[in-house]
């Protein structure tokens, strides 16, 4: 770090600022963990063992180890356990016509009372409980902290009501069927709800020098990694940058990546910030209403 010194009434002020050399290094840091995460997303139902993810980030297993607990604040082995056992739980919820044993076995839990044990550790619940609890469930489906450190899930008499849902969104949506082009998408990765204006922030003072906003078709983007369904809000992953059709090129922090042509539901909201949970949840009933199943990919705001 460098100190600064500024005189102001005698007294001496300091300015911690990095250095240029240590700001690339974080930079570079951030742009490997990044390709470790997408890596485990795409990968969470084979085996990742530390060697082959240390291969992807070309990093030693120790530094790996290291460096992933000091970005993400979970150690890699928490974090492929939990990312797993999420995708087990929205399984649960939504595809019934898989028994619990198959998925499991689908994310690397080949013992079944080991699955279970892991499956109750986060949700409290057993997968029969949670999947008994959960089915039928098209609104929002979360965790509760009790006062005696249980957790509890919120049911029924907490969601919204499925029919206000329905009426509220044919009052405040245009919902349609839409064939997306291909998109690039420049982002910065933000885990957790707390510090995403500073994430947007990034992404507009790496763009607006560029001037990639006067570029046709460019927007604002929020992908989301994870489902607030069964990820703690401190925990989702969320790709937070610029969307455009144009030929994009990226440094420092700034990952790369696309979204893929295909049809997609799409909502056009016009709303308050308290109804943004609001207007995915009725979107999602419109979806499940409608007779669509959500794909294998990531939902997006643009």
């Amino acid at each position: 770090m460098l100190l600064n010194p500024a005189l102001r009434h005698g007294r001496k002020r300091y300015a911690p600022i990095l250095q240029p050399h240590l700001q690339e290094m974080l930079e570079e840091y951030i742009k490997r963990i990044n390709k470790v995460l997408t890596y485990i997303d795409e990968n969470l139902d084979t085996e990742l063992s530390l060697h082959s993810i240390s291969n992807v980030a070309y990093y030693s297993p120790f530094h790996l180890h290291r460096l992933f607990k000091a970005i993400t604040n979970e150690t890699l082995n928490t974090y492929i356990t939990r990312k797993r056992i999420e995708r087990t739980a929205m399984m649960l919820i939504h595809n019934k016509e898989y028994t619990i044993v198959e998925i499991a076995c689908k994310y690397g839990f080949n013992n079944a009372s080991n699955f279970s044990r892991t499956f109750k550790k986060i949700y409290r619940q057993s997968p029969l409980e949670f999947r008994k609890s959960n089915l039928g469930n098209f609104s929002k489906i979360s965790k509760m902290n009790s006062n005696n450190g249980k957790v509890n899930f919120i049911t029924e008499q907490y969601l919204c009501n499925i029919n206000n849902l329905k009426n509220w969104i044919k009052m405040n949506a245009k919902i349609e069927i839409i064939e997306m082009p291909k998109m690039n998408l420049a982002y910065v990765t933000q885990i957790g709800v707390n510090g995403i204006n500073g994430a947007f922030q990034r992404i507009v003072k790496w763009a607006m020098p560029k001037g990639l906003f006067a570029q046709k078709d460019t927007n604002m983007c929020r992908v989301f990694h994870d489902s607030f369904k069964v990820t703690d809000a401190d925990k989702v992953r969320m790709s937070i940058g610029i969307i455009t059709s144009q030929k994009l090129t990226v440094d420092g922090e700034v990952g790369l990546t696309t979204i893929e042509k295909g049809k997609n539901i799409v909502g056009h909201f016009i709303i308050e910030p308290n109804e943004f949970e609001k207007s995915w949840d009725s979107l999602f009933i419109w979806m499940n209403e409608n007779g669509y199943k959500k794909a294998d990919k990531y939902p997006f705001e643009i």
